[in-house]
């Protein structure tokens, strides 16, 4: 057989030692419920980091409760009353809210998880829904501001600023060309005098590549210094002379 009233004690002495100032026994007088047992009362207020002993909690309410016989196998006596900034119609949900969750617990102690709940609902309530409205209102503004970053761009600044692209691209086009295209001489060409002169015409097809050269290579520059020029000039003349003196004689 369960000993009920040594388990409402347990529960009591342990809520004191849990919630300390936070709780006490009241007058049966002051609980409104319809009871002549023990009446007991916890205050309750958001749970919140930003509220130290120095500031002024926006709401605050009284849980207050008394043990039932068969208690906690029935539930107990529940009521709540606003200490500061709560509305009869929220007070009059949390009650319910608070007497169901009590049907639920049935069979063990269940005080200290009602209040954990009413202060968990006062929390919601009362602080998450302000930090949600605040930072949606919080996002609308940056949304509506637009804080313009560097210069604004201008017509006059853009084609100075495509004409010095073009520099740089045009610049960098000559640094990957490759150093011969821009410093070869132009190939020298020989004169059908030089070509006759040098014999080429006797060699039919015939070709001068110098070692490791490709096909594209094969074309031979001539120079001709002047002691070269000179010689020749004196053996054709020569040969003119020896064909004049051959046709004197013959006549």
């Amino acid at each position: 057989m369960t000993d009920y009233i040594q388990e409402q004690e347990m529960e009591i002495e342990a809520l004191e030692a849990i919630l300390m100032d936070e709780f006490r026994e009241i007058d049966s007088s002051e609980s409104g419920l319809t009871t002549s047992n023990r009446c007991f009362q916890i205050v309750l207020s958001p749970q919140d980091d930003n509220f130290d002993e120095s500031s002024q909690v926006p709401v605050q309410l009284a849980l207050i409760f008394s043990h039932t016989e068969k208690y906690p196998d029935e539930p107990p006596l529940l009521n709540v009353k606003s200490i500061k900034g709560i509305r009869p119609d929220d007070l009059a949900l949390l009650k319910e809210k608070l007497q169901n969750e009590a049907e639920e617990n049935l069979g063990m102690a269940m005080i200290y998880t009602l209040a954990t709940s009413a202060k968990e609902w006062l929390t919601e309530k009362f602080c998450g829904g302000d930090d949600v409205e605040e930072s949606e209102e919080t996002e609308k503004t940056e949304d509506e501001v637009i804080v313009p970053h560097g210069e604004a761009v201008t017509v006059e600044s853009f084609l100075a600023w495509r004409e010095r692209f073009e520099a740089e691209l045009a610049l960098e086009r000559a640094k990957l060309m490759p150093e011969s295209a821009l410093t070869a001489p132009k190939e020298k060409k020989l004169t059908g005098r030089q070509w006759f002169e040098s014999g080429r015409h006797t060699l039919k097809g015939a070709a001068v590549v110098a070692d490791g050269s490709e096909e594209d290579e094969d074309e031979e520059d001539i120079d001709f210094d002047e002691d070269f020029e000179d010689d020749d000039e004196e053996d054709m003349l020569e040969h003119y002379l020896a064909e004049k003196t051959a046709g004197g004689s013959t006549k």
